[in-house]
């Protein structure tokens, strides 16, 4: 038989093996993905480009936006400090109930938001735990901004460290004994040594925290007082018109908040490519 006639048959045998999971994966992300993400382009489309820009840039949206985007970037890079911690005790040291910790850090993950949101609110409201202790130097976090800040950096807190655990268990510490060796003092070996290789894998999970605390709702929404110019955030302000009926100013918030997250994705994408070429 020919050789080019054979290779041609296996192609065309192949085909069918290829096109069915080809086709059932851009039919499952159309349904799942594109439809929602183009109705509501197409609902926003309907709205005139004059009353789009009014209702975006309304002074309660750019407050919602200062709250939402100000408040998640700084939990973001609050947890890119502890979280690098955090990641480095988990991979280089043993202690007791080790495991069990570790499991904990993705106990965000399979929470539900709205328990989070009430234990939150119950350990840091003025009678809770924390929020007692805080009252007592004048500090109040439940039902303001803070509360905010302390639900963005729950639920962010998993992605810097599990983003970071798997480049610090394929760090070599004969390169951290060596600077040692040469003088280094330990301050000097992690900013030399560990945190360039740790860099891309950092931004990566402060990224990727970052977009999570922007779409936070339902443990904000309990944590917080939802007042607006105070600290009400996006995600509650696209409810709230909702709840009075104002379908366009609702499209219109939530198109700005899928821009920025699109945004925030093509980012992190370009992060992992970075780090990807970096090791």
């Amino acid at each position: 038989m020919n050789p080019a006639i054979s290779n041609n048959q296996n192609q065309k045998t192949k085909i069918p093996q290829i096109s069915l999971p080809w086709g059932i994966t851009i039919g499952y992300l159309t349904i799942m993905l594109l439809l929602p993400v183009a109705a509501l382009l197409l609902q926003a489309s309907r709205v005139k480009p004059a009353e789009f820009w009014q209702i975006a840039t309304s002074p309660i949206a750019i407050s919602a936006y200062n709250v939402t985007f100000l408040t998640a970037l700084f939990a973001a890079i609050l947890n890119g400090v502890f979280g690098t911690l955090v990641a480095w005790v988990l991979v280089r040291y043993d202690f007791p109930f080790k495991k069990i910790i570790d499991a904990g850090i993705d106990l965000p993950f399979a929470l539900p938001t709205a328990v989070a949101g009430l234990t939150l609110a119950n350990v840091y409201s003025e009678n809770g735990w924390i929020g007692s202790l805080l009252k007592n130097v004048g500090v109040k976090v439940a039902f303001t901004r803070s509360g905010v800040l302390v639900a963005m950096l729950f639920i962010s807190l998993p992605f810097i460290i599990r983003a970071l655990q798997p480049v610090l268990q394929e760090m070599d510490t004969d390169i951290e004994e060596a600077a040692w060796s040469l003088g280094a003092s330990k301050f000097q070996t992690f900013w030399r040594v560990i945190l360039p290789p740790l860099f891309p894998a950092l931004l990566t999970g402060i990224a990727l925290g970052f977009s999570r605390a922007v779409g936070e709702y339902g443990s904000i929404a309990i944590v917080s007082s939802n007042i607006p110019f105070k600290d009400l955030i996006a995600s509650v302000l696209i409810f709230q018109k909702l709840e009075q009926y104002d379908y366009a100013g609702a499209t219109v918030i939530g198109t700005v908040l899928l821009t920025i997250s699109l945004f925030i994705l093509l980012l992190i994408n370009l992060l992992q490519a970075w780090g990807r070429r970096y090791q």
